[in-house]
């Protein structure tokens, strides 16, 4: 088969025995435009052929439920093998659909002036008269810019703001008049003593009621 030359080389070839389709894709996102499906005449004469055939010698029932297998298997195997074994007017058919499907695309298509790929229009800059990689779009570049700025500035401030890394210790008070647990309360929940602090007379040390001595100085309490 003759290969001929797309006015994009990122394309898709979708032809089959039955006809003719093709994917022209963009240069930079690889979104692609698909065109429109061209029956192949010599497979339609071809089928044709073969109804006929079949009619002469099967019930109309059982020749359709033939054909539907016999397409099915065919499509399965020409998915890997498109072009193998093709007819020489199938390949003059392909030519005249591969030039009809590469100007329906390219309608769909720019050309950047500077790097020569070809872009759709989401990746085209029609202020500029050129793709978004050789000219990009200031808005677009202003709000990414701006948005990455909030970003940093927000990590800055998070790493500037103050974070408790001590450890926090619990203690479980216990009553000085009975010795158990007594809460959280101002008295003991087990005999009801008060749960006051008081204050060392000497070092102003807060002791709590019914110590006899000072935790800091060793100063008996009154």
């Amino acid at each position: 088969m003759v290969e001929f030359q797309s006015f994009t080389k990122n394309y898709e070839d979708l032809c089959t025995e039955a006809g003719f389709q093709f994917i022209f894709k963009c240069d930079i996102c690889g979104d692609g435009y698909k065109s429109k499906f061209i029956e192949s005449k010599t497979y339609k004469k071809a089928n044709l052929f073969n109804m006929f055939g079949k009619a002469v010698q099967i019930g109309a029932d059982l020749a359709g439920a033939s054909r539907i297998g016999n397409a099915a298997s065919r499509g399965a195997d020409l998915m890997h093998n498109r072009h193998s074994g093709m007819t020489p007017e199938w390949h003059k058919e392909y030519e005249v659909a591969f030039e009809e499907a590469q100007n329906e695309a390219k309608g769909h298509f720019h050309r950047c002036p500077k790097c020569r790929q070809y872009v759709c229009d989401a990746d085209w800059n029609e202020d500029d008269g050129m793709c978004v990689e050789d000219a990009p779009r200031e808005n677009v570049e202003v709000t990414a810019a701006r948005a990455e700025r909030m970003k940093q500035e927000i990590q800055e401030k998070a790493q500037k703001a103050s974070v408790f890394h001590g450890e926090i210790e619990r203690r479980t008070t216990t009553c000085p008049a009975c010795g158990k647990p007594a809460g959280e309360g101002k008295f003991c929940n087990n005999c009801g003593a008060p749960l006051g602090m008081a204050v060392c007379p000497k070092c102003g040390n807060k002791v709590a009621l019914g110590t006899r001595f000072c935790g800091e100085c060793g100063m008996k309490m009154p």
